[in-house]
């Protein structure tokens, strides 16, 4: 077995017996054996100023040649002199004798060996250690790494990573849970247009809640696909809309057992900087994870799919997390992995609100309906099959950026502004009035009110504040109910 000390100096080590390099043919087997070694003796040949120890030669024992040494017959100048040291008490080798410390054995004295044989000894020894210290270090290469070069190599390899334990709350941990009740919608329309979005399940029947501009062109003859985070895909159809909420309901035509509707959690009790975890898919890249925060709450939007003049309206939650076209209709989670919003509409950098038509980029200024507002509505579309709004029964300005939101003049189409015998009416509101106040939000426009009225559902009894002739009033109002998208 080859090693890696080759080449490294060896330092002195304590005298010992000669070893022999070979035995002769016929040399019994006794003499062959090599004497044991012994503890190192301080002051003996390694202690300069002393002499190499006499040995005694084993019987026809060949001793190993060091070239730096003399030879077995040579002889070296002044031989005789200094005088040899006094015997050593130590025992004979190879041919019995006392035990250690023990006097030497009477009979004659052997003959002296020369240094080379002491020097041949201390070499062989060096390289048995080093066979052994070879084999241990290849025995702990071998142990320690199951791509180690056979061969007798000592490289260590580095130790492998201890497993990842991601804990329950993180990123990860959400996101793996929540992936599988998330699918990709693919909707086309009989005409061969269509678009990708988002859903999640809403329940184990098999309904999807995702966004009504995500299904608008496969609502009327269409196709729609849901892809499965796994790769599976189901055909399904439209069960609901509602285009003013921007909510639709979806249901597998043959949904497989064992769905895991997402937990829906509270929009109400969601505060500014908590965590977010939005999922969907961007620019059709399905189970794209992106994450965020709550950037602000009761935001007024109002959002259009680019194919109609006619907007949605809600009171969204603000988030950084990055959503883009495709991520429309997908779960907006919190740090437990429950759903508080559905994405659905981003500013784009050029201004102006963004559905899931526009193809702009995030900007870090996505929007998404309030779960509690979302689920009202699906169970809604669920039972019924249309919508149901609240309404005040008046007709508002829609401008943006004014003081409050100003009761128009008529309601379009030669009907009244405000609806005889309606909860405006009934409550003693003209038009003209500006509403700068809806319970305690302020309302700077006509977007901001209908976005905080449908937040509620009909029959809430709602504060009004309102400002006519420059004298501001207060009023409550009960909001009725209008069913179905025509307005």
């Amino acid at each position: 077995m080859s090693t890696e000390n080759e080449g490294t100096a060896v330092p002195s080590a304590p005298s010992v017996p000669p070893v022999p390099v070979a035995a002769p043919e016929g040399t019994p087997e006794s003499a062959q054996q090599a004497p044991p070694p012994y503890p190192e003796q301080p002051g003996r040949a390694s202690e300069p100023g002393q002499g190499s120890e006499p040995t005694t030669q084993l019987p026809g024992a060949v001793p190993a040649y060091l070239p730096s040494s003399a030879g077995p017959t040579g002889s070296a100048p002044d031989a005789g002199w200094p005088p040899p040291p006094p015997p050593p008490s130590q025992p004979h080798y190879g041919g019995g004798g006392g035990g250690w410390g023990e006097p030497p054995a009477s009979g004659p004295q052997p003959s002296r060996k020369r240094p080379g044989g002491l020097m041949a000894a201390v070499l062989a020894a060096a390289l048995v250690a080093g066979v052994v210290g070879g084999g241990i270090g290849y025995w702990a290469a071998d142990r320690n790494s199951d791509n180690s070069v056979s061969g007798g190599s000592t490289t260590v390899s580095a130790a492998d990573a201890p497993a990842l334990k991601r804990e329950a709350g993180s990123t990860a941990a959400v996101a793996g849970k929540a992936l599988p009740s998330v699918v990709t919608i693919t909707a086309q329309a009989q005409g061969g247009d269509g678009g990708t979005g988002t859903g999640f399940i809403y329940d184990k029947q098999g309904h999807i809640l995702t966004n009504n501009h995500v299904v608008a062109s496969a609502a009327d003859g269409g196709d729609l696909t849901a892809t499965f985070s796994n790769g599976k895909e189901y055909a399904a159809e439209v069960v609901g809309r509602a285009e003013g909420y921007d909510v639709a309901v979806v249901k597998l035509k043959d949904p497989p057992s064992g769905l895991k509707p997402l937990a829906l959690g509270n929009s109400d009790q969601v505060a500014v900087g908590d965590s977010t975890i939005a999922i969907g898919a961007p620019f059709g890249l399905s189970n794209t994870v992106t994450t965020g925060i709550i950037s602000a709450k009761n935001r007024p939007v109002a959002s259009g799919d680019g194919t109609s003049d006619k907007n949605s309206y809600m009171s969204a939650l603000q988030t950084d997390a990055s959503i883009n076209p495709g991520n429309s209709g997908g779960p907006l989670l919190d740090a437990r992995g429950a759903v508080i919003g559905m994405n659905s509409a981003i500013q784009p950098s050029g201004g102006g609100g963004g559905g899931g038509g526009s193809q702009s980029g995030s900007i870090g200024l996505g929007f998404a309906i309030p779960i509690n507002q979302a689920k009202t509505v699906a169970a809604e579309l669920i039972k019924t099959g249309q919508p149901v709004y609240p309404v005040i029964g008046a007709t508002v300005s829609m401008a943006e950026g004014g003081d409050g939101a100003t009761i128009s003049g008529d309601g379009g189409g030669g009907t009244p502004a405000v609806t005889p015998d309606g909860p405006a009416a009934k409550a003693g509101l003209k038009s003209g009035d500006v509403i700068t106040k809806f319970n305690d939000v302020p309302i700077d426009s006509g977007p901001t009110l209908i976005s905080e009225i449908w937040t509620h559902k009909p029959g809430d009894k709602i504060k009004i504040t309102y400002t006519r002739d420059g004298k501001e009033s207060q009023v409550d109002v009960t909001l009725g109910e209008r069913k179905g998208d025509t307005r």
